[in-house]
Formats: C-alpha cells, structure tokens, sequence
C-alpha cells in the first residue's frame, strides 16, 4: 500500500510538471504560427481516451482541438478516403489531436469487412504518401500507438460493464474485438510494417499501466517538439472601481437555481 500511495503521488507532481510544460508549449505554437497533429491509436481500451484527457485539460481550447469522427456517412463513403480527414487539418497555431484517424481503415474496417481488400491495399500504399503531403506543408505530424495485453483489456472491458457511468464506452465492436484479437494483432503489424517511414514514424506506447503510460507518452511528446518558453509580460489586477451605491434591482426579480448543498 505504501508502494502505492508513493507512487501516486509521484505521478501527481510529474503530471502537475508535465502540465506546465504542455502550456508552454502551447504557447510557444501560437507565437510562432506552428501546426501539430497527433495520432493517438491502439486496441479498444488501451488508454489513448485518458491520455488525451491529460494532455489537453489545461491547454487553451480555442487553440487545441480534439478530433473524434463518426462512422463515416453515405456521402463520405464516395469521397476521397483522406478528404474528411483534411478538413480538420490544424491552421497556424493550432495542435490537433486526432483520436482514431485514417488508421481506421487499416484496423477496425480490414478487421471487421468494412472496406474491400482493394481499398484495404490502396490505403496502405497511398497513406505514406499522404503523410509525406502533410509533412511537406509545414504541418509536424506525430503517431502514437497504444499497446495494451489481452488480459488488461478485459480487465478494463468488464469495469466498463460493472461502471454505469462507464457503460457507454463499450461499444458492440469493443465486444467483437474480443473475438478478434489475433486479427487485430495482424491487422496492426502490417499496418506499421507499411507505415512506419523515415519521415512519420510510429510511436509505441506501453500502456498496461495508465498512468505510466500518460507520463511516458506527454514526456516523449514534449521532446519531440522544439518548443521554447514564449516571454509574457507581467499580469496585474487592476483595482475595482467601486461606487459607493449603486441601485440593482431585488433578486427577486429573478429565476434562482436551488440550493441542494
């Protein structure tokens, strides 16, 4: 128990430290008009949702967007497979994050036969590719992978099941995936066998461990990123000018909400 309670209270002050450095670096993106995408993918539970959590909740968000798509629609389905994917492409001073991206197709859609073995290998040879365009344009693009073993993601799958306000995360291809584990298990080593290049590398991240997992992967991510501290000048609170009357009108006037506590 010890052990535990050091621990957890380690990760609280690296995390509160890796906080700062996110800011920072945030701001450092905005004064120089640079544009970052980050992939965050893995199996279903792998804790890629926490991770972002992390990495975002003290980040402006007018200047740091969270991506998560639907299924695709029937108009989408006749695009450009990348197309719906660009328009969320970040403008100068933005970070994107992409939770599940373009790999969907080379997972859950090979996986599951929601693409035809001809847009399956398309994919995987065009995405490099689309990768180099990104890069090319000025964007920084950086892919994690989250790995998670199969008895962890169980275990995760059965607290979703036994936690009502978790029940919504288990998704009936969550469940499939149980099934399916070897495939998904090929699906990803042919993924990164065509996708890991010189210029957008994979990441890997080992995730059985959540909160090891989130400060190896924010630490990694700072490092990668050739930010510095932006000079801002000093804040100071003005005084309140305060009359000393002022008519307001009775709160009775008013819709209060109750107190409960």
């Amino acid at each position: 128990m010890s052990d535990k309670k050091d621990f957890n209270k380690k990760y609280k002050k690296k995390i509160a430290d890796l906080h700062k450095e996110l800011v920072k670096m945030q701001e450092w993106v905005i004064q120089e008009g640079k544009k970052i995408v980050i992939i965050f993918e893995g199996r279903d539970a792998a804790g890629k949702g926490g991770t972002i959590k992390r990495v975002t909740e003290n980040l402006n968000p007018r200047h740091c967007r969270v991506v998560a798509l639907a299924a695709p629609t029937e108009k989408e389905k006749t695009q450009w497979y990348f197309q719906r994917y660009v328009a969320h492409l970040p403008s100068a001073g933005e970070i994107v994050i992409l939770d599940r991206s373009w790999y969907n197709r080379s997972g859950v859609e090979k996986v599951m036969g929601f693409c035809t073995d001809k847009e399956y290998i398309n994919f995987l040879q065009t995405c490099p590719e689309f990768e180099r365009m990104i890069i090319s344009s000025g964007i920084q693009l950086i892919k994690y992978w989250f790995s998670v073993s199969a008895e962890e993601q169980i275990k995760r799958f059965q607290s979703r099941i036994d936690d009502p306000t978790k029940e919504w995360k288990l998704s009936p291809m969550d469940l499939e995936s149980v099934n399916r584990w070897n495939e998904y298990s090929e699906a990803k080593d042919n993924m990164l066998e065509h996708t890991d290049t010189e210029a957008s590398p994979w990441y890997i991240v080992e995730s059985d461990n959540k909160k090891k997992a989130r400060v190896n992967c924010i630490t990694h991510l700072l490092s990668l990123i050739q930010y510095s501290e932006v000079e801002n000048e000093e804040i100071k609170l003005p005084n309140r000018a305060v009359k000393d009357k002022v008519d307001r009108p009775d709160k009775s006037n008013f819709n209060y909400v109750p107190e409960i506590l």
